[in-house]
C-alpha cells in the first residue's frame, strides 16, 4: 500500500474558470489530481525562486501558486488565496 503524502495547507472552496475546465475535459484529466499535487507541495513547473516563495508562503500565510501542464500540453495554474479560503484553477491567459 502506498501512503498518501500529507496535505500542507487547506484548499478552501474549489473554483475553476470555464476554460480551465474545458482544458481538463479535452485532456481527459481530473482536477482532483492536480489539486492533490498542489496541496501536498508538488508545485509543478515553477522556478526555484517561485518554489522557495511557496515554501515561505506556507509559513507566512501568503498566496500559493502551482503550475502544471495537461497531457495535451495546456498550461494550468492553481492559486490558493492567502487566507486559504479558496483555490482556483485557471489558465494563465485567464489571470
Amino acid at each position: 500500500m502506498i501512503a498518501e503524502r500529507p496535505k500542507k495547507f487547506p484548499l478552501g472552496q474549489i473554483l475553476a474558470t470555464p476554460s480551465a475546465m474545458e482544458a481538463l475535459r479535452q485532456a481527459n484529466q481530473s482536477a482532483a489530481d492536480f489539486l492533490l499535487r498542489h496541496a501536498t507541495g508538488d508545485w509543478g513547473e515553477l522556478s526555484s525562486v517561485d518554489r522557495r516563495q511557496n515554501e515561505l508562503a506556507l509559513v507566512q500565510g501568503e498566496r500559493i501558486l502551482s503550475a502544471y501542464r495537461t497531457v495535451q500540453g495546456c498550461r494550468l495554474w492553481i492559486i490558493t488565496e492567502a487566507d486559504r479560503s479558496a483555490t482556483t484553477i485557471v489558465l494563465p491567459e485567464d489571470y
